[in-house]
């Protein structure tokens, strides 16, 4: 009776769990996620497939026609693999469904398609593809590999193990400068770390093996896969990329999961060790916009800002040869040790640091005690026909039971179905012949069965033993080759042999198709059987996976109160900074600040600390002419070509020159014999930018005629120089072989010449090895002509020297020869008749010496004024006038335009040495501009004083302030020293100093600290650009 029940509980447990795993699958499958347009059901697997295209500059301009043919080719390698993706069923009843996506990049990326689900999104995705444009720029793989992954964890399915990449590109890094996105090898292992699979496809036979290796995910993943337009193997190429995919996957699709309710909670086990850092999350919505914060205090005046932003990415550059290294530079003198500066403020905390490593695993804890069995469940419904499983292993043979008693008599059963033959007996008597039964009668035929595989072939049978031969007969005429006669009537069934010998297991045959559903059945629903005892405990199973970290755990509860201890404790850590405070009430206003730095001082701060004082080269318009004729070659010509783009490579890089349509723009003119010349220029409907210039360059065939170089400087002059305009600095390089077929071309040589150009003439030995005429070269370059501009000819033997380092760096330091460089002066302007009055203090309380350093100042103020730009040269006129005491006032210069007299007028002027009489000084000058300055000229008087004077009262400071207003003039004084009389000095700008503003002293009153400080820096720039202005 015991065995019976162990083997009862036995497989009645075993049913539990079945129907278990049958209950938690339809859990499972009906929780799915519908990340796609296309909602899944219990039984499809999805696979999501993005592809990343390269359509940078080395794939595009890589076979002609440039920037079409490989990327064309490029798209229908793209629609032809989506075209391949189609649904397929797995043994185990699943159905295969495809996402696909993809994108193409160079030093951007561009999104072509989301993932959809295939083929129904067949037909949006190819025309999106056929919209492609090439990019034509730098080659950014890395960003791309991570834009294809962020798509297919954002927009993928809920299969992480069912996500695979394809990036089809050339491998070409970019030359000299580092890639963007952190590099190729992180976003590589970004995506393996999330469980995306790579493919690696090259584009082109001259791809770099190397990188394509890195990208692949191994070398499963790489397997010489190809895209080239020049090769048979795409095809083959798409069909091993998606046979692979499907391989793998149905691993994953064909894996059930069957998950057992939890037991009652076990103790507590030991900690264990920190876990390995867990893979990225999918990356977060954008969050919304925050509040608006309060408007912050005024600041202080702020300095001169540093260098601005980075201006837009120029386009990519081809790649220089090596620089010559340079000389070893001297060694400079040890410099004097700095004075040790003041401690600084304590800084704020530090941002929190990164995660640090993971720790060692722990050792695996000792096994739990098993838990108690739960309470018996109530009855659960009949579940639904589950599919049918796998079959399970064969149990264990149990034991022979014993022999039971004899049953009852049973009722006849129905006859069962006929069994298996068995052995053959023994050979018995011949028995006697029986009777002839009746024939049955004929059966319905059945319908046609479907076409089952074909099996295995079988073995051929043993050759027949050899009848007797007959007797020859005569030989008949040779008849006519007769038609195939039709098939005959299917012949009886022969007797049934023998059963012969089990042979051996054949190997499994392909799946067929499924088959319809058959009808419904006419059984009736039995009754539940008995439930089961649960089960013994199984064997436990293999260690899975790691999981991943758990959430964190609620808190604790507070745990009981310590013993009293009247000690303090030692100091805590400092406290995290606390947050804002409330805004205080508005403080009482301040005394108003000394004025801003003047723009003359920030411009001589910018001129010696700033590094963007360099001089520039452009803006330029280069104007190339280039021979295209029979004696240069074709190979000749293509370095010729390849000359022009690496001297345009290096005026954007070393140069920083910009080219487009508001800076610096290029043409490029070649041409043979008559009538032949062909021009690409910017300003073209479809060359805009530098890139597409480089490009139509490219696309230029060689002509193979005769030469006529001054028919094609004529068409340069007429075409070319037309649409460039005016232009402040124009060159011409033209580069030929100087043999000008001058007997057939009659257009002079020197026709640049005659407009405004700088012409820069570069002769090559053609073909044959003939060096250049230099007499042509000569003529062309301008040399022994009347011009304005500088001219150079130079020479070379072949054209492989012209992309020689040093050669290139001739030709652009000449192209750059007249660099453009920052004006830091501080300029001036008048636009109308202005008479300056420049009163300077001859008194005793000034010094001989310091009267040396006004004198000094006075030059430089005059100098400003007479120079500056003007409508007319005598536009500004500059007078100079010495006072003392009240009866010593000397006029040194009347009004002139011309500085050296003025200069020459400053320097023999002889100090007075007397005593201080502002007030009378101030009238003297107003009515020396009343008499001798022009009625309608702007008025200004520049006044040097201390404020200090004899019988000088607030009342006469305005009497004669409003004097010298009724008459026009303005008053500006500029005081130094550090005993002034600031009361008096600011009524002396202002007529009464409680008028006084600080907009006053910013614009008319100057001030320094001593007369040395009058020399310093930019002083007198600062005083006459404001005395200028107001």
């Amino acid at each position: 009776m015991l065995p019976k029940m162990k083997h009862f509980q036995i497989g009645f447990g075993v049913y539990l769990l079945y129907l278990f795993c049958i209950v938690t699958q339809a859990q499972q499958q009906s929780l799915q996620s519908a990340d796609l347009t296309h909602a899944l059901n219990f039984k499809e697997c999805p696979v999501d497939l993005f592809l990343a295209l390269d359509t940078s500059e080395s794939v595009a301009l890589r076979v002609r026609p440039f920037g079409t043919a490989v990327i064309d080719h490029l798209k229908q390698f793209t629609k032809d693999m989506i075209n391949k993706l189609k649904e397929s069923h797995y043994p185990c009843d699943q159905q295969l469904v495809w996402n696909a996506g993809a994108l193409h990049y160079s030093d951007e990326v561009k999104l072509i398609q989301h993932l959809i689900r295939m083929p129904t999104g067949k037909a949006q995705m190819s025309t999106k593809v056929d919209a492609v444009s090439y990019i034509g720029r730098g080659t950014y793989t890395d960003c791309a590999i991570k834009a294809a992954t962020r798509e297919l964890l954002i927009r993928g399915s809920h299969r992480k193990e069912n996500k695979y990449m394809v990036v089809v590109t050339d491998g070409h890094p970019i030359d000299g400068y580092k890639e963007p996105c952190g590099g190729l090898e992180e976003a590589v292992a970004e995506a393996k770390h999330l469980g995306i699979k790579i493919f690696a496809v090259d584009i082109s036979p001259q791809h770099l093996e190397l990188r394509l290796n890195i990208i692949a995910s191994d070398q499963h993943h790489r397997q010489n896969f190809t895209a080239s337009p020049k090769t048979s193997e795409v095809l083959e190429t798409i069909n091993t990329i998606i046979g692979m995919i499907t391989n793998e996957t149905k691993e994953v699709c064909c894996t059930y999961e069957c998950r057992a309710p939890s037991g009652p909670k076990g103790r507590d086990g030991d900690s264990g060790s920190k876990g390995e850092t867990g893979k990225p999350g999918q990356p977060g919505t954008k969050g919304e916009i925050g509040e608006p914060g309060r408007t912050g205090d005024v600041g202080p005046v702020g300095y001169q800002g540093m260098k601005g932003d980075e201006g837009d990415r120029g386009e990519k550059g081809w790649r220089g040869p090596k620089g010559v290294k340079g000389e070893k530079g001297t060694t400079g003198i040890d410099g004097i040790d700095g004075q040790k500066g003041e401690s600084g403020f304590d800084g704020l905390p530090g941002c929190k640091g990164d995660a640090g490593p993971d720790g060692a695993q722990g050792p695996t804890g000792p096994k739990g005690d098993p838990g108690s069995y739960g309470e018996k469940g109530n009855k659960g419904a009949p579940g639904r026909d589950g599919e049918q499983g796998s079959s399970g292993e064969p149990g264990v043979t149990g034991e022979r039971g014993t022999r039971g008693d004899p049953g009852p008599a049973g009722e006849t059963g129905e006859r069962g179905d006929d069994g298996e033959p068995g052995p053959d007996g023994p050979q018995g008597e011949k028995g006697p012949p029986g009777a002839i039964g009746t024939a049955g009668a004929p059966g319905n035929r059945g319908p046609k069965g479907e076409t089952g595989p074909p099996g295995l072939q079988g073995e051929s049978g043993r050759d027949g033993n050899a009848g007797p031969s007959g007797d020859k007969g005569e030989a008949g005429p040779p008849g006519p080759k007769g038609y195939r006669g039709e098939d005959g009537p299917m012949g009886p069934e022969g007797p049934k042999g023998l059963r012969g010998p089990k042979g051996c297991q054949g190997e499994a045959g392909l799946a067929g198709e499924r088959g319809d559903d058959g009808d419904p059945g006419n059984g009736t629903a039995g009754d539940p059987g008995f439930q089961g005892y649960p089960g013994l405990r199984g064997d436990p199973g293999v260690n899975g996976t790691k999981g991943y970290p758990g959430p964190k755990g609620d808190d604790g509860e507070p745990g009981d109160p310590g013993a009293d201890n009247d000690q303090p404790g030692p100091r805590g850590p400092k406290g995290a900074k606390g947050y804002r405070g409330p805004e205080g009430n508005p403080g009482r206003p301040g005394p108003p600040g000394h004025s801003g730095p003047d723009d003359c001082e920030i411009l001589y701060v910018i001129e010696r600390m700033c590094s963007c004082c360099e001089c520039q080269c452009g803006p330029i318009d280069i104007l190339f002419v280039l021979d295209s004729s029979e004696s240069i070659g074709d190979q000749n010509f293509g370095i010729a070509k390849d000359f022009i783009l690496r001297v345009l490579d290096r005026l954007s890089t070393q140069e920083s020159v910009k080219f487009d349509d508001r800076q610096s723009r290029v043409g490029v003119v070649q041409y043979s014999h008559g009538n032949t010349q062909e021009m690409v220029a910017m300003g073209d409907p479809k060359i805009q930018t530098l890139s597409e210039l480089k490009l139509a360059v490219k696309n230029l065939k060689w002509i193979a005629g005769g030469t006529f170089t001054g028919e094609a400087l004529q068409f340069t002059k007429e075409n070319l120089l037309v649409r460039f305009g005016a232009s402040e600095k124009r060159l011409a390089l033209v580069l030929t072989d100087g043999r000008s077929d001058t007997s057939r071309d009659t257009k002079p040589l020197n026709t640049l010449c005659e407009v405004d150009t700088q012409v820069l003439s570069v002769g090559v030995g053609d073909i044959f090895r003939s060096k250049p005429n230099p007499e042509q070269l000569n003529v062309i370059a301008c040399e022994g002509q009347p011009t304005t501009r500088p001219t150079l000819s130079l020479q070379r033997d072949n054209f492989a020297e012209l992309l020689e380092d040093a050669f290139l760096q001739n030709v652009t330091a000449f192209i750059c020869k007249e660099k453009k460089c920052p004006d830091f002066t501080c300029p001036i302007e008048f636009q109308s008749d202005t008479d300056i009055t420049i009163l300077i203090d001859g008194s005793a309380s000034v010094g001989s010496r310091n009267f040396q350093t006004t004198k000094a100042l006075t030059k430089q103020i005059a100098e400003r004024f007479l120079h500056a730009k003007k409508p007319r040269e005598d536009t500004v006129q500059v007078s100079v006038l010495q006072y003392s005491d009240s009866n010593t006032h000397k006029r040194e210069v009347a009004f002139s335009n011309e500085y050296p007299n003025v200069a020459s007028a400053i320097d023999n002027m002889e100090y007075i040495n007397g005593a201080t009489d502002v007030i009378s000084a101030l009238n003297f000058a107003i009515q020396f501009n009343v008499d001798t300055a022009r009625a309608d000229a702007t008025k200004k008087i520049l006044l040097f004083s201390d404020g200090r004077s004899q019988r000088i009262t607030a009342a006469d400071i305005e009497s004669t302030f409003n004097k010298a207003n009724d008459a026009g003039i303005k008053i500006y004084v500029l005081a130094a020293g550090s005993q002034v009389n600031d009361e008096n000095l600011k009524a002396l700008v202002s007529g009464r100093a409680d008028r006084y503003t600080v907009t006053d002293g910013g614009k008319r009153l100057f001030k320094v600290l001593d007369y040395q400080s009058l020399l310093r820096g930019v002083f007198y720039r600062t005083v006459s650009r404001k005395i200028s202005l107001v």
